[in-house]
C-alpha cells in the first residue's frame, strides 16, 4: 500500500505534441462511418440554411421599415413564412446531428475503453508492479472521457463551422465589399492569439489530468488498505496527502480556466469591438444612401456569424488540445508490449502431462538476482513442497511455471518443451494457482467458484466446492451459493475466502498445481479440512506447496530447502532432519514458535476460568 514505484506514465514530449495521435484515435470512428457521415450531412445542412436566415432577415427589415403607411403586408408576410420554415427544416437537422454523432461519440468511447482494457489484460505483472492502479483506472475512464466530443462533435463543428465561414464571408463581400475589408482584418489576429494561448491550454490540460490520476490513486490506496490506514489513525496523514494531490490538480485547474477565460475575454472583445467599429461605419454608409437599413443588419448578422464561427474554431481547437493531452496518456499505455511474447510457431497444449524441469534456471528483477542455477526435474503427479526463509525465492520460481515472468537464464520446461514455445493462454490453462493473498470478485460464490471455468454446470460447482470442504459453510450463508462475497471477499473469513479459491482452482482441474502458502489464511479446524481434501485431490497433479508451516509439507513426495535463490537441500522430512542444516532448523524454530502459541493459549484458558 506504501509502496511507490517508479512511474513511467510520461512519454517523449515530442510524441504528445504529435497531431497524428488525433488520426489515429479517430480511426475508432471508422466502423460508425455510416452514422457519422449521415450527422455530418444534417450538420453541412443546418449551417447552409442558417446562411439564409440573415438574408431574409434583412428583407424583413426593409420590408416593414421602408413601407411605413403601406397597407400591403402580402411581401412582409411571406418572409415571415419563409423564416419560419427555413427555421423548422434547420431545427429538425439540428436534432438529427446531435443525436447521431451523439451516438458515434458514446460508441467509440465504448470501443477504445474496451480495448484498452482489453489491453491491460494482457500484459505482465511487471507492468503493473511499475504503475498504480489508481492511474491506469484514471486512463481509462477520465481520460478516454475527454477524447469522446473529438471523435464525434467536433470534427461535425469544424465542418460546419468551416461551412459557415466561407459562405458567410463570401456573402459579406457580397452585401459590402467596404465593411468586409474592415471586418476580415481583424481575423489574423483572433487567430494568432488563439495558437498562442492555446498550445499553453494543451500543457496545461496534461497537468490537470495526470493530477487527477495521481489523486485517485493515492484515494485507490487507501480506500483498498482502509483496514491499515484505520488501525494506525492515519486517517488524518491520508486525508492530507490525497487532500495535497486534489489542490495540486486544483492549481492545474485553475490554470487553465484562467487561460481558457483570457482566450474567451480577448476573443470576445476582438469579436464585439470589431462589431462596433463596423456598426458605427455602416452607419455612415446607410445615411450616405449607400447601404439599406436591411442591408447593414444583414452584414451585421453576417459579420457575427462570422466572428462567432472564428471564436467557435479558437474553441475547437482548445478541445482539440486537450484531446491531444488525453490521446497521449491512452496511446501510451496501448503501445505497451508485454515482454512476454510468443514466438510466431506457438505450440497448443491440450492436455499436459504436468512434468516440470528448470535447467540451470536464473531469474533477475531489475538490479537484484532472485535465483540462480536452478536445476530441477518434477516427474507428473508429483508433489514437491518449497521451504524456506522470507526471500529464498520460492514464490518466484514457482510463478516461472504460468509465464508471469519469464527466466533470464536458462530453460523451463513443461512436458519436455521450453514453455516459451507454447500457447501462453493454453499454458496458463494447465496450471492452478491458490495465492497466499486470496482474490474474489465481488459477485456471487457461485460466480467465484466458475471464474476459471465458466461453462461448468451447477453440479461441477458444487463437487468443487464438496471437495475443498467449502460446501457446508456455503450452504449456510444467506442465499447459499447465491451469496455475495463483496468487494475482494470481504464478506467471507480468511478461511472461508481460501477455501472458495481452493474450490475454484479444482473446478479449473489443472494439470499442474501451486499452493503459495494456500493454508497460511486458515485456522486450525479450517486447515484441517482443506488439508484433508487437498491430501486426496493433489494425487494425480504436479504440486508445488510453499509453506512456513512446515506440518503442512511433511506428506510431499519431495521437499526442497531454498536459500538465497538456489536449492540447497532436497529428500523427504525425515531424511533432512538426519541430515541436518537449514531445514532442521527451521523445523526446530516451528518447533519452539508451537510449544510457545501453546503454552500461551494454555494460559490464556486458565485466565478465563
Amino acid at each position: 500500500m506504501w509502496r511507490r514505484p517508479q512511474q513511467s506514465t510520461e512519454g517523449p514530449q515530442g510524441r504528445r505534441r504529435d497531431p497524428r495521435q488525433l488520426a489515429r484515435l479517430l480511426a475508432y470512428a471508422r466502423p460508425y462511418r455510416p452514422i457519422f457521415v449521415l450527422g455530418l450531412l444534417a450538420t453541412l445542412l443546418s449551417s447552409g440554411l442558417n446562411l439564409v436566415f440573415p438574408a431574409l432577415f434583412g428583407r424583413l427589415i426593409d420590408a416593414s421599415f421602408l413601407k411605413v403607411g403601406s397597407r400591403d403586408t402580402g411581401p412582409l408576410d411571406r418572409t415571415v413564412l419563409l423564416l419560419l420554415g427555413v427555421f423548422l427544416v434547420s431545427a429538425l437537422f439540428g436534432a438529427a446531428q446531435s443525436y447521431l454523432l451523439s451516438r458515434v461519440g458514446a460508441s467509440v468511447v465504448a470501443d477504445l475503453r474496451r480495448a484498452l482494457f482489453g489491453h491491460l489484460l494482457t500484459l505482465s505483472p511487471r507492468f503493473f508492479s511499475d504503475h498504480r492502479t489508481g492511474d491506469l483506472t484514471s486512463r481509462l475512464t477520465a481520460d478516454v472521457g475527454t477524447v469522446q466530443g473529438v471523435t464525434s462533435t467536433a470534427l461535425a463543428q469544424l465542418a460546419a463551422q468551416s461551412v459557415t465561414l466561407v459562405g458567410s464571408v463570401t456573402l459579406l463581400v457580397t452585401t459590402s465589399p467596404r465593411l468586409s475589408l474592415l471586418t476580415l482584418a481583424i481575423i489574423p489576429l483572433v487567430i494568432g492569439t488563439a495558437v498562442t494561448i492555446g498550445r499553453r491550454i494543451r500543457q496545461v490540460s496534461r497537468q490537470v489530468q495526470d493530477s487527477v490520476a495521481a489523486s485517485s490513486a493515492q484515494a485507490e490506496e487507501a480506500i483498498s488498505g482502509v483496514r491499515v490506514v484505520q488501525s494506525f489513525t492515519a486517517e488524518a496523514l491520508e486525508r492530507q496527502r490525497y487532500g495535497h494531490g486534489v489542490q495540486v490538480g486544483f492549481q492545474a485547474a485553475l490554470r487553465r480556466a484562467g487561460l481558457q477565460a483570457l482566450m474567451s475575454g480577448v476573443m470576445g472583445f476582438l469579436s464585439f469591438g470589431s462589431l462596433a467599429v463596423v456598426l458605427w461605419y455602416g452607419g455612415r454608409q446607410v445615411m450616405a444612401g449607400a447601404l439599406s437599413p436591411g442591408q447593414l443588419v444583414t452584414f451585421l448578422i453576417y459579420a457575427l456569424q462570422v466572428g462567432g464561427t472564428v471564436a467557435g474554431l479558437t474553441g475547437l481547437f482548445s478541445q482539440f488540445q486537450e484531446a491531444l493531452g488525453a490521446s497521449s496518456r491512452i496511446f501510451e499505455l496501448l503501445d505497451e508490449r508485454s515482454e512476454l511474447q510468443e514466438g510466431p510457431g506457438a505450440e497448443p497444449l491440450n492436455r499436459a502431462e504436468g512434468r516440470v524441469t528448470f535447467r540451470n534456471v536464473a531469474f533477475r528483477y531489475g538490479t537484484v538476482d532472485v535465483l540462480g542455477g536452478v536445476n530441477l526435474e518434477v516427474p507428473a503427479g508429483q508433489i514437491v513442497a518449497l521451504v524456506g526463509p522470507s526471500g529464498a525465492g520460492k514464490t518466484t520460481l514457482v510463478n516461472l511455471i504460468p509465464r508471469f515472468w519469464d527466466v533470464t537464464q536458462g530453460q523451463l520446461l513443461v512436458d519436455g518443451r521450453d514453455v516459451r514455445e507454447y500457447n501462453l493462454r493454453d499454458l496458463r490453462a494447465q496450471v492452478g494457482l491458490v495465492p497466499q493473498e486470496t482474490l474474489l470478485l465481488s459477485g456471487t460464490v457461485e460466480e467465484n467458484i466458475r471464474y476459471g471455468c465458466p461453462d461448468a454446470s451447477a453440479a461441477e460447482v458444487e463437487a468443487a466446492a464438496r471437495a475443498a470442504n467449502a460446501h457446508a459453510f456455503i450452504e449456510a450463508l444467506p442465499g447459499g451459493y447465491g451469496a455475495v462475497v463483496g468487494e475482494r471477499g470481504v464478506k467471507l473469513s480468511g478461511g472461508q475466502r481460501q477455501r472458495v479459491a481452493m474450490a475454484r482452482a479444482l473446478l479449473k482441474d489443472p494439470r499442474i498445481l501451486i499452493l503459495d502458502e494456500a493454508t497460511s489464511a486458515l485456522d486450525n479446524e479450517s486447515e484441517a479440512l482443506v488439508q484433508a481434501a487437498l491430501d486426496t485431490l493433489m494425487r494425480g497433479r504436479t504440486t508445488f506447496v510453499i509453506a512456513h508451516r512446515l506440518s503442512t509439507v511433511r506428506g510431499a513426495d519431495r521437499i526442497l530447502v531454498m536459500d538465497g535463490g538456489q536449492i540447497v537441500q532436497e529428500g523427504t522430512h525425515e531424511t533432512l532432519l538426519a541430515a541436518g542444516g537449514l531445514y532442521r532448523d527451521l523445523y526446530e524454530v516451528h518447533l519452539r514458535r508451537q510449544q510457545a502459541e501453546g503454552g500461551a493459549l494454555q494460559e490464556l484458558g486458565l485466565a478465563f476460568r
